[in-house]
């Protein structure tokens, strides 16, 4: 419509109503575009962050959680998500298996290395006492955990702990987040375009699922790792400790 014919029109535009049409045809676009890539392409895709993210080389620049709601927010059926699912569960246990082998093999080379000293001497130190003692269950939260969940598990290959227990306790953690990540992304999309035709604000409730999600998830890791703090720090006694 010609800008003139837009202002003498009949109907005003409330500047909630069209931001609410801005939001929903904005919204629309992006999921459109995401579901135009080709279902198996996004799959992998999906699997293939997932694992970088749990690398120890780029783990803590790649945004995989991100990509993975991205991707969720494509899936139509049960069956898309489930395959959704498996990839990505597939990708984090390829990319931990890929960092632990490297604990077992080259592990005090990566920690002495110039990307080992980026990484820092507190972290690895910090992911070393976590694993001494909470063993098996430091392997399961730290998936849950920012930065540990790539430092565990080389810290893991580095320890005398096996490989067929370390996979005993990530495959139910990663199993826990791929579902939760995908069903969020699932909800969030499948919630917005149902409601689209019927309610002009459809574009506010994917952004509060999505950002309550974020929100949650913000709170879960802090409270989760003010709940492990003690386990990771240096106890009074270990100061007099030659290192």
């Amino acid at each position: 419509m010609h800008p003139v014919d837009l202002a003498l029109s009949a109907e005003p535009i409330t500047g909630g109503a069209g931001f609410g049409q801005w939001l929903n045809d904005a919204l629309t676009y992006i999921l459109d575009t995401v579901q135009s890539v080709d279902p198996a392409l996004r799959t992998v895709l999906a699997g293939v962050a997932i694992m970088l993210e749990t690398s120890i080389f780029i783990g803590l620049i790649v945004p995989g959680d991100t990509v993975v709601i991205v991707a969720s927010t494509a899936v139509g059926s049960v069956v898309e998500g489930s395959f959704l699912v498996a990839a990505v569960i597939v990708g984090a246990l390829i990319g931990e298996s890929v960092g632990f082998a490297l604990g077992r093999y080259f592990g005090p080379k990566i920690r002495e290395s110039r990307l080992g000293d980026r990484i820092g001497r507190a972290h690895w130190d910090q992911a070393e006492r976590y694993l001494a003692r909470r063993g098996g269950i430091a392997v399961f939260i730290s998936r849950f955990l920012p930065v540990l969940h790539s430092l565990i598990p080389v810290t893991v290959g580095m320890s005398a702990m096996r490989y067929r227990t370390f996979m005993a306790w990530t495959v139910p953690a990663t199993t826990i987040w791929s579902i939760t990540y995908v069903s969020v992304g699932a909800l969030a999309a499948g919630s917005f375009r149902e409601l689209l035709d019927s309610l002009h604000y459809a574009g506010y409730i994917f952004v509060a699922i999505v950002a309550g999600f974020a929100v949650l998830a913000i709170l879960a890791k802090k409270l989760l790792q003010r709940s492990q703090k003690r386990h990771m720090e240096i106890l009074e006694h270990e100061h007099e400790q030659p290192r």
